[in-house]
């Protein structure tokens, strides 16, 4: 081989083994880069609000019911939004649910910004993303338990089995029973089933266990629990009574219309430990 052949030879050589270890490390730098996309992905807020402020106007009256509110709610958490009454959990409820809008700031649900949602936007969001549990249960009386669901999963994309939803909330051999029928706690998991019948995304309850006595008021309490550990559904619970907070994996603390306080539970206590 002529000395011109092996200068080229080995330049050549060069080049490739130079090229072959850039691209082994430009293959591993964009593959860290995607896992650490993955991983923030999955760490990030899936509810998120922003300075979000409410103000009420009667007249030339001003009431701000929520003053600037930031907190951060990830997929499949079971949260706790407490406070006294008038303290603005409600307002954030409703809120969250598409039901009332924020007079100012932001709010994010699944990376999409609800708060600029018109109305015909708002209708489709709270049809196929949110469930609402209310205090005072909102059945249809001329209805029977099965109906009422029903009636809820004809506004759903992908409901869930009727019958296997309101067997999974206690109530199989109740299906042909009327809302008068029903005591109040079987009420309360019949407009549970209903909300979960559509199958949501999130599921918002208002004081579920208000107007229900210590034994069924930890029946109901362990249905939603059972939502959000099995079920992967982002359930939140406004409530008055603090000895509820131990069984979320976030407690949000509201007074005066602000976030008074966040609180991660490591280490979430399940319902049936629950003394109140």
């Amino acid at each position: 081989m002529l000395f011109e052949e092996k200068i080229y030879f080995l330049k050549r050589m060069t080049f490739e083994v130079v090229l072959f270890s850039f691209v082994l490390w430009y293959n591993k730098k964009k593959t860290g880069k995607e896992g650490n996309a993955m991983e923030e992905k999955q760490n990030s807020s899936y509810i998120e609000f922003q300075e979000v402020k409410k103000v009420h106007t009667l007249g030339e009256v001003q009431i701000e019911a929520l003053s600037g509110v930031n907190f951060s709610i990830k997929k499949g958490e079971l949260v706790i939004i407490a406070g006294a009454s008038g303290a603005g959990k409600s307002t954030i409820l409703n809120i969250l649910g598409g039901m009332d809008g924020a007079t100012s700031g932001k709010i994010f649900v699944d990376g999409k910004e609800i708060s600029r949602y018109n109305a015909k936007e708002l209708t489709t969001y709270r049809r196929y993303d949110i469930g609402f549990v209310f205090q005072f249960y909102n059945l249809v009386p001329n209805l029977t338990v099965k109906e009422n669901v029903e009636l809820a999963t004809q506004i759903s994309k992908h409901p869930l089995d009727i019958e296997e939803t309101i067997a999974s909330v206690g109530l199989k051999d109740r299906m042909k029973n009327f809302p008068s029928q029903l005591s109040g706690g079987e009420q309360q998991r019949a407009s549970i089933a209903r909300a979960l019948a559509k199958n949501p995304k999130i599921l918002l309850c208002d004081e579920p266990t208000g107007a229900l006595d210590y034994n069924t008021g930890k029946q109901v309490l362990k249905v939603l629990e059972e939502a959000s550990r099995k079920r992967g559904v982002t359930v939140i619970i406004i409530t008055h009574n603090l000895a509820l907070t131990p069984m979320g994996d976030k407690v949000i603390t509201v007074k005066n219309g602000k976030v008074d306080q966040i609180k991660i539970n490591k280490n979430p206590i399940p319902v049936e430990s629950i003394e109140y």
